[in-house]
């Protein structure tokens, strides 16, 4: 039986996933005023936390694409991409879109498996699995809204 917290990260992905779905690549660009990044970089920097909450943080293996960490990990911003090359929008969607299936299975049975305790850089201490993968749901809850914002401004 799939356990709520898996049903919880595939509602939050879909919402996601439908604020995207159609979007031009050009405007997944485009950063309003009193904004430090644009849509693909919430996009990418969402998968890249999420490949670290869900996987390697636990010791699992990842699926970060080369130059990943460089154009969305934490601390980073679009202005720094220079020359880059960038996924597209539909690249990116298509990776949010298989990413949960790999977590699942890989933590399926281990939610309430303890870790060594990491805090977040929002002060938080996590210690389980299941910990972790509730990070994720607020995580992305933040940058849905951000990408919401930006949406409504394109």
């Amino acid at each position: 039986m799939e356990h709520y917290l898996f049903k919880q990260l595939r509602f939050v992905r879909g919402e996601t996933l439908k604020l995207i779905h159609e979007m031009k690549d050009e405007e997944s660009l485009f950063i309003p005023n009193g904004f430090n990044n644009n849509i693909k970089w919430n996009i990418g920097h969402i998968y890249v936390i999420q490949e670290k909450f869900g996987l390697q943080i636990i010791g699992e293996e990842t699926q970060l694409p080369k130059s990943f960490l460089e154009l969305f990990g934490s601390g980073t911003k679009p202005i720094g991409w220079g020359k880059h090359d960038l996924p597209t929008i539909q690249e990116l969607s298509q990776l949010l879109k298989t990413q949960l299936d790999r977590i699942e299975e890989k933590l399926e049975g281990r939610l309430e498996e303890k870790i060594l305790p990491y805090t977040t850089s929002t002060g938080i201490t996590l210690s389980t699995v299941k910990e972790l993968i509730s990070f994720c749901l607020y995580h992305e809850g933040m940058h849905f809204d951000a990408i919401k914002s930006i949406k409504r401004m394109v």
